[in-house]
């Protein structure tokens, strides 16, 4: 068991992790190792303080060679639930699992909203797990959306599994199966009432399917941990970052704005501080 679990490799999440490391904690460090996408693309930044004009993959290279420097790894593990049990947290990714006693959540802003019915039918027919739900569909027809090449495994999981998938991706996909049909139109909504019975595409099209799969690079924040409090998206915390739940805090863009870098690596420090103090207890 860890000390601390770090869900998200950007600004935020590395500042949690240098912080923990210092002050000797067991912690793991959960992202990818492009570390931040957002920071990565940014053509030039000019607010940080000290670093003046440099662009955002120097800065992700600073920040990876801060790492290193450190000897902290980043685990590519992406995180599709977490629990809170008896004073631990469960999280799991895929068929692994890791406990921690004390959670942050450095998972930036939430880009894209959920579609109509979503949230509703989760669990009855809607997932964010292709490898903990995907036997359920065995020899059934789905519909899945994936926003990343790099979780395209999971999606030819679920095309072994299952007998047709409707496939909806975000990026330019070669994926080939029998069984799989590319979506040139994407999902508007999920129908359905008591369970998913269906998606209807942007242009109004409806299909019959018995589960839709989300394969997303960050799940929303009130999906993967259950009772936490957010309002539009967005975590609700204190000024010592702490959410509605003991032991779980959240830093940088998933706690609203300022979008800022200075901003998200201040509450990464927090955030780990809050966490020690909480684990002191």
């Amino acid at each position: 068991m860890f000390d601390i679990a770090i869900v998200g490799s950007g600004p935020a999440g590395i500042s949690a992790a240098i912080n923990c490391k210092i002050r000797n904690k067991s912690f793991v460090l959960f992202g990818n190792n492009e570390l931040s996408h957002k920071v990565e693309i940014s053509h030039e930044i000019n607010n940080y303080p000290a670093l003046p004009n440099i662009s955002g993959s120097e800065l992700n290279e600073r920040l990876r060679a801060h790492l290193d420097n450190m000897g902290i790894e980043v685990t590519p593990q992406r995180i599709t639930g977490i629990y809170n049990m008896n004073g631990k947290f469960v999280l799991l990714a895929d068929k692994k699992q890791f406990e921690a006693r004390a959670v942050i959540l450095c998972l930036g802003a939430e880009t894209v909203k959920p579609l109509p019915n979503e949230r509703e039918l989760l669990g009855r027919g809607v997932s964010y797990c292709a490898t903990c739900d995907g036997m359920l569909y065995k020899d059934r027809t789905i519909a899945v959306f994936c926003d990343s090449k790099e979780q395209e495994e999971e999606v030819q999981y679920l095309a072994d599994l299952a007998k047709k998938v409707y496939y909806s991706h975000s990026y330019d996909s070669d994926i080939a199966a029998k069984n799989i049909v590319h979506l040139e139109k994407r999902i508007a909504k999920i129908n359905g009432e008591m369970r998913v019975s269906g998606i209807e595409l942007a242009d109004g099209t409806s299909i019959e399917v018995d589960g839709v799969f989300f394969i997303k690079q960050a799940v929303s924040a009130d999906v993967l941990l259950n009772n936490l409090q957010t309002e539009n998206g967005i975590i609700k915390v204190d000024r010592n970052m702490q959410t509605s739940i003991d032991g779980c805090f959240a830093a940088g863009d998933c706690t609203g704005t300022p979008y800022q870098i200075a901003k998200a690596i201040g509450e990464g420090n927090i955030a780990a501080h809050s966490a020690i103090a909480y684990l002191s207890k």
